[in-house]
């Protein structure tokens, strides 16, 4: 089952060249992958939102009380 959406996407495809049509469906097949990458990172980080939340607070509060010491990229 199709969207008309993507019925109309596949008639576009149909009038062009083959050759055309694999370099439209390899574009698309990245587009796609790159897509499910980020629904895959906006998940994760949903799932992860409220630590990091916690996490500054607890950062905020350890420099409002002085506990906290700079970060010495060099030793990264």
């Amino acid at each position: 089952m199709s969207s008309a959406a993507i019925t109309t996407v596949v008639k576009m495809m149909e009038s062009l060249p083959v050759d055309v049509q694999e370099r439209v469906a390899e574009h698309l097949r990245e587009y796609i992958d790159d897509f499910q990458d980020e629904v895959r990172w906006n998940k994760s980080f949903q799932r992860t939102q409220q630590k990091l939340v916690a996490a500054a607070k607890l950062a905020k509060q350890e420099i409002a009380e002085g506990q906290a010491t700079a970060l010495d990229y060099d030793q990264l």
